[in-house]
């Protein structure tokens, strides 16, 4: 968890909706300047600011709406910080909770240098990335139709589908007439297959458009992206804009907890409490990440082989956590180097490790053995 820690003559707090926000302004002593309820327009929290412009930083804690007010911020030149929102614990967690509360909360904490910072993604890609994650929407509501309709041919106790359903042409062979003998029944797969065609339709069309006027400022990352088995135009941009500067991530370690590929245990008094913290991340990079690896077990017969030697000691299910893990792993350093994805250095990174893991094992046994 990063802190926002710079000094600032004022501090405002904003606690922001859709159509009004509660403004705190506080000095370096903590005195309350102006606590004030304002519309969601521009012009008036400039006015209601007008006295504190010298010196003053905005936080707001991360919610739907917050994409406006940063990039009026920008054009004014005024320090913008977005706060996390599963890291303010002193907000949610205090006994009483309103607009006034809130607001007084995020200016205290920008002031004593614990404000959680979030990222904020910047205009003019950031309008690429939500509809990126718009067709990822649209490809999960695909998905359900098509388990959806495995699951009435499963009640009914018929013989499963020979070929995918993911592909229309396959679709288009089964007869739903003669498969299902309820009218209802019949209705609902119907149903099923006429929205599947109909999601498909506008899954390609945002595809064209993504492809035809996504803009791209790192090309030479784009291709670097492309030069990993299995990875298309599609996946790579979602990557792209996922990730936006790999710079950002000081560690590889940063970069796989932002994509949810690490377990974050809990640990007191050396004993093990659970894990935590799945939900802190970009869900969406984990899938993408996700999707990467089924994709590389594709293209790589070694990769398959791997992954039948793992499946012995961890299950299917972790091997391709694992996998994606070590992908996104590849990915940090490849771009951080600026060279295109080398699939052999991938599997003798991996065997390093293993080597090194086991001499520090060996290690760890020898002074304990000592002491």
């Amino acid at each position: 968890m990063r802190c926002y820690k710079q000094p600032h003559r004022f501090y405002c707090g904003i606690d922001l909706h859709a159509r009004s926000m509660h403004v705190c302004v506080l000095d370096q002593a903590g005195t309350v300047l102006l606590d004030r309820k304002l519309p969601c327009h521009f012009k008036t929290l400039l006015d209601a600011l007008a006295s504190f412009r010298d010196g003053l930083v905005i936080g707001v804690e991360c919610m739907f709406g917050w994409y406006w007010l940063a990039d009026r911020c920008a054009e004014e030149n005024i320090p913008f910080v977005l706060g996390h929102a599963l890291y303010m614990k002193f907000i949610h967690g205090g006994k009483a909770k309103n607009d006034r509360i809130d607001a007084n909360k995020i200016a205290h904490l920008l002031r004593g240098g614990n404000f959680p910072v979030a990222y904020v993604y910047p205009k003019g890609m950031r309008e690429t990335r939500d509809l990126l994650r718009r067709r990822m929407y649209l490809v999960h509501k695909r998905a359900e139709l098509i388990t959806h309709l495995e699951i009435l041919n499963a009640q009914n106790n018929l013989p499963p589908f020979g070929k995918k359903l993911s592909y229309a042409a396959n679709r288009a062979e089964l007869n739903i007439p003669d498969r299902f003998a309820d009218p209802s029944v019949k209705m609902s797969a119907t149903l099923d297959l006429d929205l599947m065609d109909r999601l498909d339709a506008l899954i390609a069309q945002v595809e064209l458009h993504l492809t035809r006027t996504a803009k791209v400022d790192d090309v030479q990352t784009y291709h670097r992206l492309r030069t990993i088995p299995g990875v298309g135009p599609i996946l790579a941009l979602v990557l792209l804009y996922e990730m936006h500067q790999v710079s950002r991530f000081e560690q590889v370690g940063q970069f796989l907890s932002y994509a949810r590929l690490v377990c974050c245990a809990h640990e007191s008094a050396g004993k093990k409490l659970g894990w935590g913290g799945k939900k802190i991340g970009n869900a969406h990079l984990r899938w993408a990440f996700a999707e990467a690896a089924c994709l590389f077990l594709r293209s790589s017969e070694r990769a398959r082989q791997w992954k039948q030697k793992q499946e012995k000691k961890h299950g299917p299910g972790k091997v391709l956590g694992i996998l994606a893990a070590r992908l996104a792993r590849a990915v940090y350093h490849m771009l951080r180097k600026q060279e295109a994805f080398d699939e052999e250095r991938l599997w003798n990174g991996q065997v390093n490790e293993g080597q090194s893991a086991a001499v520090s094992q060996k290690q760890t046994k020898a002074r304990r053995k000592v002491g």
